[in-house]
């Protein structure tokens, strides 16, 4: 099924429009790879909204840094979640990664396992040389490694284990680009077997825990279980996407304005 493009208009009501979008860089990594190798800078952060391509960056990036990717994805230390979650692996080629598959589906991993799992990975990347590279778009996930100050009182873990310095870089796509990407990337994950990807996981996994991990797991969850018509599950899905990529703009600004500096790029 195609998706109806008037039905998933950025700016369609019931969803808030945009705010201006910031404007974009060019990155000087050569001067990167210097503070990196000086210790001036001891993580890179590629964050940005869902399909804006910062996985994609992150792995060529990594590649001239002489980098290793650990994720900042929620959902992507489940494993058997992989459609749902656009792992896509074979995008990392060469590229070490980690903090992906950690746990198995129907867990329910926290904020501070996540802290904790990603202290010993980055420990492990600095230990060999290699530049760690930060890569997601789960905002909480990405303050709580690079801004722990706001999570110690609460977890206790000592921030001297967590990142200092860090470069954080922001993969920008028109806001009509990243609507056309998320539509193609949604008929895509359909086609390459999404649907039967929550079958097989509603084999061992309660479907309310899918549906606990929202998007893709909530609403094919419902059109399985016959709650959702195919083409309402699509359209519902669709719109949410958009949504969630607005929230994680969102987020983003909002640490722009608690005083984080974000360098925005276009990704090629």
């Amino acid at each position: 099924m195609k998706l109806n493009k008037t039905q998933l208009l950025p700016d369609r009501p019931g969803i808030p429009p945009m705010a201006k979008m910031p404007e974009p860089e060019t990155l000087d990594v050569a001067a990167l790879a210097d503070a990196c190798r000086q210790g001036a800078i001891d993580l890179v952060c590629v964050l940005g909204p869902t399909a804006s391509g910062k996985t994609r960056y992150a792995v060529a990036l990594a590649g001239m840094l002489g980098g290793e990717i650990l994720s900042a994805d929620s959902r992507q230390v489940y494993r058997g979640m992989d459609i749902g979650t656009g792992k896509d692996l074979r995008e990392y080629g060469d590229v070490p990664y980690h903090l992906i598959d950690l746990v198995p589906a129907g867990s329910k991993y926290n904020i501070y396992q996540y802290q904790k799992d990603f202290a010993s990975a980055y420990a492990d990347v600095r230990s060999r040389g290699a530049v760690p590279i930060l890569c997601g778009g789960s905002g909480l996930y990405i303050e709580a490694v690079t801004r722990a100050y706001k999570f110690e009182k609460e977890n206790g873990l000592p921030a001297a284990q967590l990142p200092q310095n860090v470069y954080y870089i922001g993969t920008l796509v028109s806001r009509e680009e990243r609507v056309a990407r998320i539509d193609r990337r949604l008929e895509e994950r359909l086609q390459e077997g999404l649907v039967e990807e929550i079958r097989e996981l509603l084999q061992t996994v309660p479907a309310p825990d899918l549906i606990y991990y929202g998007l893709e797991y909530k609403f094919v969850t419902q059109y399985v279980l016959g709650e959702l018509s195919y083409e309402d599950m699509v359209v519902a899905l669709g719109n949410a996407i958009h949504q969630f990529a607005k929230r994680q703009m969102t987020w983003f600004r909002g640490m722009e304005r608690d005083g984080i500096t974000i360098h925005w790029v276009r990704p090629a």
